[in-house]
């Protein structure tokens, strides 16, 4: 039957392509050290079932921002971002990366949240919020939603970073520097269980910091959720940590057929298990939750989904 699936869906997108036009899907991800980008890779392995005539492609990017221009000048097909990201893009909040409302976006999919996860190393001394003064800090990428991030909660705990030597790096950047003892603490925005993280705590005895729920209502976000990071999630954490999650989602733009965004939406949700397997954040994707909480207009190939599903009346 699934097989079937896949056939009509191809047959939808053959059907509202013009004779010899090349359907292009460029999926827009993040760090290769992160989740989105293993994520991202599952999802082409599945279009490329789902709608064989087209040429799938991943790129890595410096994730939520970057993307969500990208997406608007036509460049990619399908992007990840962060919850507050896209909130700012369609609005067009300059300070966060955009000059001008990103009216051309349309959303696929809300997927799986992230978790804000600042972590040092032991030796640094860090403990809390208040002793990251004076230290060696990396936030993510310049204006990344990471980035975007730190600078929220650090405001909410009533630092700048001119209380702190700053460095804008990726993942897998930080964490090299953490190893080398050239970093105190890495800020970094992803799913449970990033695989940068998890090769820290094998390489460095880590400290997870706490940002208190206080914290997190100070900051004023409505997409910003206290919750924790359970227990065992990394290598020597033996207890829950207070935190922040926000959630992702998956944006296509106006430009993109509606049959290519049914097939593409179609093709996730009936196989979340290739997902869980790409990551553990993978498990966190729901069909229930898929079109909650939206901060932009649904695109109508993934509407159509919806409602077909009993999703939207």
């Amino acid at each position: 039957m699934r097989k079937i699936a896949y056939l009509v869906a191809a047959a939808m997108v053959a059907m509202s392509m013009p004779a010899n036009a090349q359907q292009y899907i460029n999926i827009l991800t993040g760090g290769t050290s992160g989740v989105y980008y293993p994520m991202g890779n599952a999802m082409s392995n599945l279009f490329a079932k789902a709608i064989p005539e087209a040429k799938v492609s991943v790129q890595a990017t410096k994730a939520s921002v970057e993307n969500l221009n990208l997406l608007e000048a036509g460049r990619g097909e399908l992007a990840f971002t962060l919850g507050d990201s896209l909130s700012q893009a369609w609005s067009g909040v300059e300070e966060a990366g955009y000059k001008a409302p990103l009216k051309k976006l349309r959303g696929v999919a809300g997927i799986y949240p992230n978790f804000i996860q600042i972590v040092s190393s032991q030796e640094s001394g860090i403990k809390t919020l208040a002793d990251l003064k004076g230290k060696r800090v990396s936030v993510g990428a310049p204006k990344s939603g990471t980035e975007l991030n730190a600078r929220a909660v650090f405001k909410a705990a009533g630092l700048s970073y001119d209380d702190m030597k700053v460095q804008y790096l990726a993942f897998g950047e930080s964490v090299e520097l953490m190893k080398n003892r050239q970093l105190d603490a890495t800020l970094q925005s992803a799913g449970l269980g990033v695989a940068s993280i998890r090769d820290l705590a094998s390489s460095i005895a880590i400290h997870i910091v706490e940002i208190p729920p206080a914290v997190v209502a100070k900051t004023g976000d409505p997409a910003f959720i206290s919750t924790v990071i359970p227990a065992k999630t990394y290598l020597g954490q033996d207890k829950d940590i207070p935190t922040v999650s926000i959630n992702n989602f998956l944006v296509t733009h106006q430009g993109v057929s509606d049959a290519v965004v049914y097939a593409m939406t179609k093709a996730i949700f009936e196989n979340l298990p290739d997902l869980k397997a790409a990551h553990s954040a993978g498990k966190d994707i729901r069909l229930e939750n898929a079109a909650k909480a939206m901060p932009l207009p649904l695109h109508p190939g993934a509407e159509k989904y919806y409602r077909e599903k009993g999703l939207i009346k």
